[in-house]
């Protein structure tokens, strides 16, 4: 076997598990293998305040929370779920990581950013809504 031989087959043989190199969209380039692991959808589970079952929402990471509540609240009424919504605001609502959480999340928080994908859904509290209606009010 000749040098020149043995040298191309270790070049083929080292290159087989590399992924190809590719240019992204910003000019910059990315591996084959990362430009595939980039999630395109979120599946997220939000349990509604006395619903009886988790919403299932198929999302995009780059959405926020508040886009996220909006689909949630949309496919409640979509499957026609009891108990009824009195309101269908979304932002007459909060999400939390749990039912037992008190602190809510933002709603300008990325879907990408939360580290989870279990959520609870709940009107906002006497004391936060009333606030935020004046803060309405004072903006009109």
């Amino acid at each position: 076997m000749s040098f020149s031989s043995s040298k191309r087959r270790q070049e083929v043989v080292e290159g087989a598990g590399r992924p190809k190199e590719v240019v992204g969209k910003r000019g910059g380039f990315v591996d084959e293998y990362e430009k595939q692991r980039q999630l395109t959808k979120l599946l997220m589970n939000v349990n509604i305040e006395k619903s009886l079952g988790p919403v299932k929402v198929v999302i995009s990471p780059e959405n926020t929370v508040g886009d996220l509540i909006k689909a949630a609240i949309e496919i409640y009424g979509k499957e026609k779920r009891r108990p009824l919504l009195d309101d269908t605001d979304p932002r007459c609502f909060e999400l939390h990581y749990s039912q037992f959480s008190l602190q809510s999340l933002k709603p300008y928080e990325k879907l990408m950013n939360l580290g989870s994908r279990n959520f609870f859904l709940c009107l906002k509290s006497a004391v936060t809504a009333s606030s935020s209606d004046k803060a309405k009010a004072a903006d009109n």
